[in-house]
């Protein structure tokens, strides 16, 4: 996959909200070009979410998989097409499904080493109880290192027909690999987009 993140890079994953079986997105490099496509299977129990270089879905690029069957504070596993563990993240439980999302990022020998958090915790509690509200307002989050240093931002965009998601790369991390960004991204849009 080209995905070798830089500072100052965006990336963009765009599904389209109205479909009735499933879901699929694409991932966009800072060029526009397309560097993943994902298509989701409706009503599975344990979560897969497989991540292709392109729409033929030939070469499977990453894999983003639930340990264990539907869990409020479920760990992903994200592989990559040979089976080589990069890292988790893990969802904080009840926090995230009530109040706003908040997961924890593990190294692959299972270190944690960053967060993605949710910015606004009133405005997530507003968004998961008035649907005007998760409508018209954006969703922001911030991965951050342990030691504090913001690597990445996300952002939703206000459209009622197609889903999207804009990453904003801050900044090189020795220990959070950069495809661990991207994957955060897909993340959101697999698991929290259900939300809006």
């Amino acid at each position: 996959m080209a995905f070798h993140a830089q500072p100052g890079e965006f990336y963009t994953i765009r599904r389209k909200v109205f479909k009735l079986f499933g879901a699929a997105f694409h991932v966009y490099d800072p060029s526009g070009a397309v560097i993943g496509y994902c298509k989701q299977k409706a009503f599975k129990l344990k979560e897969d979410i497989r991540l292709f270089t392109d729409e033929t879905m030939t070469q499977e690029a990453l894999l983003i998989k639930a340990r264990s069957i539907i869990d409020f504070g479920a760990t992903y596993d994200v592989t990559t097409p040979q089976g080589q563990v990069m890292g988790s993240f893990r969802r904080k439980g009840m926090a995230s499904t009530f109040i706003r999302d908040h997961w924890l990022v593990f190294d692959a020998a299972g270190r944690q080493i960053a967060e993605l958090r949710e910015e606004s915790g009133m405005l997530g509690i507003l968004r998961r109880y008035i649907d005007l509200v998760g409508l018209l307002v954006p969703q922001q989050y911030r991965l951050t290192t342990a030691s504090g240093r913001d690597v990445a931002n996300f952002r939703t965009h206000v459209n009622p027909f197609v889903y999207r998601l804009s990453i904003a790369v801050l900044a090189d991390d020795e220990i959070l690999e950069d495809t661990m960004i991207l994957a955060a991204g897909c993340l959101i849009a697999a698991i929290e987009g259900r939300q809006d």
